[in-house]
């Protein structure tokens, strides 16, 4: 699925300054916590943590979610898209988050905290950055994370019974190979599973550990139509990106994309989405 930090000026797929986007990422926040088991399934310590940043937090339901539950935490979201942080803004001040903070920024770049400000950072699905800047990213978080403080990332792979589905999967991910966001060389993959350890160790964070999900978008299950909803979001808003890359065309984006809805209301229609959280620790002294 897409990440949660859209913007047609990054590396993202999709524009996120349409309303359609920001409803798609809505709903993605939702059944994303539900399939992880909740906002931090693998640990046990939160209560130890103050202050907590998410990167690429598109329209804020994740920390809206740790402020409303940790009342004593500082949640603090980014994103470089105006709108969503604006609506953020909004949905926490209309729930009474005094301890919920939104800031316009890009993750691809310097981020604008002092050393040391948070107890834990945490990114899901922002699986749209290059190899150099996926470093980039990792050593700023080191920077701005507190020594024992923890990096938390989550990415993801789908799987479905759709022929139609699998081909517009099958294009994504050849197109993020183009322009060099994929990590798996032959495979229809996007492969930031594979590397997220490796990315972790590689920049320095130690202990280094991850946790597997996987959620069941098959048909007569609770994920069944939020999956199909969020699905076809994703791949009517990333056209422009598909075409513009020359793996395929106006034509045959509208030809997948209608075939694709009549596969996903079969009655054997199937589909599994593989979750990978990697967290990794920063070493005492750094």
């Amino acid at each position: 699925m897409a990440t949660e930090h859209p913007s047609n000026k990054t590396d993202y797929f999709i524009d996120a300054e349409s309303g359609t986007e920001m409803a798609r990422l809505i709903d993605q926040d939702h059944f994303l916590t539900e399939a992880m088991g909740g906002l931090f399934s693998e640990r046990s310590d939160i209560a130890t943590m103050h202050f907590i940043l998410d990167l690429g937090c598109g329209p804020g339901g994740w920390v809206r979610d740790v402020a409303f539950t940790y009342p004593e935490i500082e949640v603090t979201g980014i994103d470089i898209s105006d709108p969503m942080i604006a609506y953020a803004r909004s949905f926490a001040k209309v729930q009474g988050l005094n301890n919920a903070y939104y800031e316009v920024m890009d993750i691809s770049k310097p981020l604008d905290f002092p050393d040391n400000s948070f107890d834990l950072v945490n990114a899901r699905l922002i699986a749209f950055l290059t190899r150099e800047k996926w470093a980039q990213l990792l050593q700023e978080c080191m920077r701005i994370t507190r020594p024992g403080g923890v990096i938390r990332l989550t990415e993801c792979e789908a799987i479905t019974t759709s022929p139609a589905t699998e081909m517009l999967f099958t294009k994504f991910t050849s197109a993020m190979r183009k322009v060099g966001q994929s990590f798996s060389p032959v495979r229809p993959l996007l492969g930031s599973t594979l590397v997220l350890s490796h990315f972790l160790r590689a920049a320095g964070w130690s202990n280094v550990k991850h946790a597997a999900h996987v959620v069941d978008f098959s048909v007569n299950t609770e994920a069944y139509n939020p999956f199909r909803h969020v699905t076809y979001a994703l791949f009517a808003g990333m056209e422009p990106f598909l075409v513009g890359v020359g793996e395929t065309t106006h034509e045959e984006m509208q030809q997948l994309l209608g075939q694709m809805q009549i596969e996903v209301l079969q009655d054997d229609f199937c589909a599994l989405m593989y979750l990978l959280t990697a967290w990794g620790e920063k070493p005492q002294g750094t």
